[in-house]
């Protein structure tokens, strides 16, 4: 029932009682609608209006430049990580890996021709190595029979050789150096011209397209000139709703909280959760960015629709309620009107818990007990300690939200 039409009922129910039938008045109590104060479950909820973005979207760029040889993608093509969308034809970079190939090949020459010099110069060390070990062997143990002399230059010989040796391992370690640097130039052209081969970062649909075949797409990496993206990647499989969360509620905000998002376009609710917040009130709107995940298994969410997600955030599960219409406000003070035992009218101040965040019900801390009378009907004309007759009566339906 109504407010307004519980009030004709009890105006009709007062006007009856004060009237005697020969059309005198006669005192009696008026009659009110009550609510009786019971407990049961409450929760709080927060539904904030956001916009649905997705969980990355990236441009992809060229690497390198390069004219597009070949484009597999286009608007809405769906693609999957690592599949390839373009490819770029760079003529430069080609050329310059068949140079670093063939300065590969060159060096590995270099480096078979120091081997060889190096055994070479190894093998005629060891033989005048030899020579001198017997001459001196046989200058110490028959002195006088070889000439001094001739041990000597047998001697320099000997450490001549041994010194060319040493000059052929350090060519060799040279010529393996310098390969080894071809060889790291070739992988690094070699990666350099990989990128001519473009690929998804991660499963998503093509938003946008900027290129054509035959479009000369410029580096990405280079500031100097006006490069433009090659296409604009988005994930479809999961979305963000960021939600400013007044400060108020910051301190009910958990990470991994259910959320329920209702998606208007559509008329479908989703499940979401609260996956990060920044802890951090922004100064301008006292709000704090909170982020949703939103899962879209069926690809029916699409970037930018408007979303209403709606936060519960505390809930208590034996709660002492009353209807709001029984509230009375006046400055810091809240009060209700009920009717006693003796069917008086009293005033008790009340305490309230969750109050103006449910949709008909507040709680109540302190100020009632389960079971009393809370009068819920006109209340204007009501004095304390007036008569009444009681009436229970379902309380009005007010909706709302924080």
């Amino acid at each position: 029932m109504s407010v307004i039409g519980l009030g004709c009922l009890l105006s009709s129910c007062e006007h009856a009682s004060r009237v005697e039938a020969n059309g005198t008045a006669r005192p009696e109590g008026v009659t009110v609608g009550v609510v009786r104060v019971q407990r049961h479950a409450l929760e709080r909820k927060l539904t904030v209006s956001s916009e649905l973005v997705p969980f990355q979207e990236i441009d992809v760029y060229a690497k390198e430049s390069g004219y597009v040889s070949h484009l597999f993608v286009d608007y809405g093509t769906h693609v999957k990580k690592g599949q390839l969308m373009a490819v770029l034809e760079i003529p430069e970079l080609a050329a310059q890996l068949e140079q670093d190939k063939a300065a590969v090949k060159s060096m590995q020459d270099q480096v078979t021709n120091a081997q060889h010099q190096l055994s070479r110069v190894e093998a005629q060390h060891k033989v005048l190595h030899l020579e001198f070990d017997r001459l001196n062997g046989v200058a110490q143990s028959k002195p006088g029979l070889v000439a001094q002399q001739e041990v000597d230059e047998v001697q320099g010989r000997d450490l001549a050789s041994e010194a060319q040796v040493d000059s052929a391992k350090a060519n060799l370690e040279m010529a393996k150096s310098n390969l080894a640097a071809s060889q790291a130039k070739v992988i690094r052209d070699e990666d350099l011209y990989s990128y001519s081969r473009i690929t998804a970062p991660f499963d998503g649909v093509v938003t946008d397209r900027n290129a054509n075949l035959g479009t000369l797409v410029q580096a990405g990496t280079n500031s100097s000139t006006q490069a433009m993206p090659l296409v604009k990647l988005s994930q479809e499989s999961l979305y963000r709703l960021v939600i400013p969360v007044p400060e108020t509620y910051v301190r009910y905000i958990k990470t991994g909280d259910e959320v329920d998002v209702r998606v208007g376009a559509l008329e479908k609710h989703f499940p979401g959760k609260v996956t990060r917040f920044s802890f951090e009130v922004h100064d301008a709107t006292r709000t704090m960015h909170t982020e949703v995940d939103v899962p879209n298994p069926t690809g029916e969410l699409l970037p930018g629709m408007y979303a209403e997600a709606t936060l519960t955030l505390n809930r208590t599960g034996d709660a002492l309620t009353i209807p709001v219409q029984a509230i009375d406000r006046q400055g810091d003070s809240t009060s209700v009107l009920i009717v006693d035992p003796a069917n008086r009218v009293q005033v008790r101040t009340v305490t309230l818990g969750m109050e103006g965040q449910t949709e008909n019900e507040a709680e109540v801390v302190s100020g009632l007990n389960e079971g009393d009378q809370v009068v819920v009907s006109e209340r204007s004309g009501l004095r304390p300690s007036e008569q009444v007759h009681p009436q229970v009566a379902p309380p009005a339906t007010y909706r709302g939200r924080a």
